[in-house]
């Protein structure tokens, strides 16, 4: 079938938004900033869209993307480091607990300042729109289950963006200026690239990647690919390395998917809303890493390692700052894996039991 004139249009663009942020990886690079190569081109994407840029992300990249840091995480879970993750998992129960408390804190303080007087007919639709605004996880299931709850959409997707992207862009900062990097106890369980192994291990992790995206999972390609790897691993399955290029790539493309979020009408969507969803996500990032000092004196693991596993960002983002800074991947995967599963489970059944408890929204 051949190109129809817009795809040739949204094929160049596709190709510019790259080029920029490749440009804008390569001056990170040089300005040795944390994180370069997702940093550098979130934010210059984010701010070039902003301003009104034809950017474009294609979803095939990102999943790519996804696809590739997921393979490349499950590398560390070696025997060893999965019989140390095991041990955390009172620590990882209590990072779940902190995190759905931690939303619903959030989501307590959006409703009250925003929602009107609730008619009596149950319309308002603010409970539901703060509700899943502030649930802390992925933005397209939140998205879609408050679509199904009658929560307005824009605002709930436009929370999840923003607070992603703050904690993305200020956390491998703070960390790189609090000059913590290197503590990492673990390693990949191989560390050299043998091009027939990494061929079997981009067949196996696309066979697991397929199967989650069948099964309705969410991040099917990141997690498809981690748990392939993961099972691997664990097993004492060495197959390769994955190429640094490939990883740099990666995390370029998901730099680019975050920031085509932003677009100008991203700004007029609500000025107010967006405001407090920034303030309140600077508080979260402070309890966040009050916490994490809390479980790194009970379980003596490095206090960054531990922000990173708690902070309420996205899986990917934190685990790629985990992985260039050399900061604990596997502890920090397996905190934020086990958080997004719990609240991408339970956030509907708490959602039915408070509106049986206090009322419809």
């Amino acid at each position: 079938m051949p190109l129809t004139s817009d795809d040739l249009r949204r094929l160049w663009r596709c190709l510019l938004t790259l080029c920029l942020a490749l440009c804008a990886a390569l001056v990170c690079v040089w300005l040795d900033t944390p994180i370069p190569w997702m940093i550098g081109p979130l934010v210059v994407t984010s701010l070039v869209s902003v301003l009104g840029a034809p950017t474009v992300s294609a979803n095939a990249l990102r999943n790519s993307g996804q696809w590739v840091i997921g393979t490349a995480l499950g590398l560390y879970f070696t025997p060893a480091v999965g019989v140390l993750v095991a041990s955390l998992w009172w620590a990882i129960g209590l990072g779940i607990a902190w995190a759905l408390a931690l939303g619903l804190g959030f989501s307590l303080c959006l409703y009250r300042w925003h929602a009107g007087p609730v008619s009596a007919s149950g319309a308002n639709h603010w409970r539901a729109t703060a509700y899943f605004a502030g649930a802390i996880g992925g933005a397209s299931e939140m998205t879609l289950i408050a679509e199904r709850r009658g929560a307005r959409t824009d605002l709930v997707a436009s929370a999840h963006s923003l607070r992603v992207l703050l904690v993305t862009v200020t956390i491998p900062f703070a960390v790189q200026a609090w000059g913590v990097r290197g503590l990492d106890f673990s390693l990949p369980g191989v560390r050299v690239v043998h091009w027939d192994g990494l061929v079997l291990l981009a067949l196996l992790t696309l066979i697991g990647a397929l199967l989650m995206r069948r099964l309705g999972r969410a991040n099917p390609w990141f997690m498809g690919a981690l748990v392939v790897t993961m099972a691997l691993t664990l097993g004492g399955v060495e197959l390769s390395a994955i190429p640094v290029w490939l990883t740099n790539a990666a995390q370029l493309v998901i730099g680019v998917s975050l920031g085509v979020r932003f677009t100008p009408e991203f700004l007029h969507t609500a000025p107010r809303w967006l405001a407090s969803v920034a303030a309140a996500t600077g508080v979260m990032m402070l309890l966040c890493a009050g916490f994490a000092w809390c479980l790194a004196e009970w379980t003596g693991l490095p206090w960054a390692t531990l922000v990173l596993g708690t902070s309420p960002g996205g899986i990917a983002e934190m685990a790629i700052t985990a992985k260039v800074l050399q900061l604990g991947v596997p502890v920090v995967t397996a905190f934020q894996v086990c958080r997004l599963v719990a609240v991408l489970v339970l956030a509907e059944p708490v959602y039915r039991w408070l509106q049986g408890r206090f009322g419809p929204a």
